[in-house]
């Protein structure tokens, strides 16, 4: 257990943040490096490899939680998380530039993660997850995975107003060396204590303000174990990779809900408090709102983006009041 003042478990905070980061992204680097060296299209990437690189504090933080009993720590985590991949990442993304996107990637991967948030909101209506629903939401991870999978490689190229969709040669070597496994190893590790950490530091912060942990769940933690996918999203945008930015924001999502809703689940139940449903609905709004643009036009414009960042500001402002008012 982690001791101190508020003002020590915010700094607590604000470091494994900085940790989950930098863990991330190394562990993402790596994996990435090993399915260039088998050739893997840039969007299959984006929608399974770096989706479930990203997604690993979200995976270690809300499977700490579980471990620790505290199931709105775990669910708040996952379902805020969605939230602020959608609306922050995707939004941003979408402020700085129009963001085209794949049929494929609406036809399927949207749809998808509209699917997965409808399952995971099925499982959460009583307040409960137990090990019989996280088992199904792990075992439809699993089967929308090798489906993916299959999907690409049964085409010969990727649909995509870029020609060059593939990730570039240049941006790192093809090769999976022995310092990648080392980096691997590494960035596993160091967002394993740091997501051990933020959970403690969030209870406290929790208990010390007098709010749920369902509260700094949904708000500060989450926005924590975004910060991967926020950072991958604009890199990859920066660089040209548009398939890849939107691929990994659909991916996390549907790699939340059921991957890390699942895997924490089966630790033990996962018990939330009735402002879960409230957040439920928020989520599956979002989610709907966000597919159906990318529907309409096969794009994000700018004007879309911007309402998306300006939901999370709302959320994140009547959480804040929860947390300080």
């Amino acid at each position: 257990m982690v001791q101190g003042g508020l003002v020590v478990q915010i700094a607590i905070v604000g470091a494994t943040v900085l940790g989950l980061w930098l863990g991330a992204r190394t562990l993402v680097d790596a994996v990435v490096r090993l399915a260039r060296r088998f050739g893997v299209p840039e969007l299959t990437i984006g929608l399974t490899i770096v989706a479930m690189g990203t997604s690993t504090p979200e995976l270690v933080v809300s499977t700490d939680a579980a471990f620790a009993g505290s199931g709105e720590i775990a669910v708040g985590n996952v379902i805020g998380s969605n939230i602020y991949n959608l609306a922050v990442v995707l939004g941003a993304v979408s402020l700085l530039a129009v963001v085209p996107v794949e049929r494929s990637l609406v036809h399927r991967d949207g749809i998808a993660a509209l699917l997965a948030t409808l399952v995971g909101f099925g499982a959460l209506f009583d307040r409960t997850v137990t090990r019989g629903e996280g088992l199904l939401l792990v075992a439809l991870f699993v089967g929308y995975t090798i489906y993916v999978l299959r999907d690409e490689r049964t085409e010969a190229s990727i649909d995509t107003e870029y020609p060059d969709s593939r990730i570039a040669t240049s941006d790192a070597p093809d090769s999976f060396r022995g310092r990648d496994a080392l980096a691997l190893a590494g960035g596993l590790i160091l967002v394993l204590l740091s997501g051990h950490f933020m959970v403690e530091a969030a209870s406290a912060i929790a208990r010390t303000a007098g709010v749920s942990d369902w509260v700094i769940g949904g708000t500060i933690v989450a926005a924590g174990t975004s910060t991967p996918e926020l950072a991958v999203s604009l890199v990859a945008m920066r660089r040209g990779h548009v398939a890849m930015s939107v691929g990994n924001a659909l991916g996390s999502n549907i790699f939340n809900v059921l991957g890390v809703l699942g895997l924490a689940s089966l630790v033990g139940p996962l018990a939330v408090g009735a402002a879960a449903i409230e957040s439920l609905w928020w989520l599956t709004a979002v989610t709907a709102a966000t597919v159906g643009a990318l529907w309409s036009g096969r794009r994000l414009s700018r004007p879309e983006g911007g309402l998306l960042v300006v939901s999370e500001l709302v959320r994140w402002t009547l959480g804040l009041l929860r947390i300080f008012g």
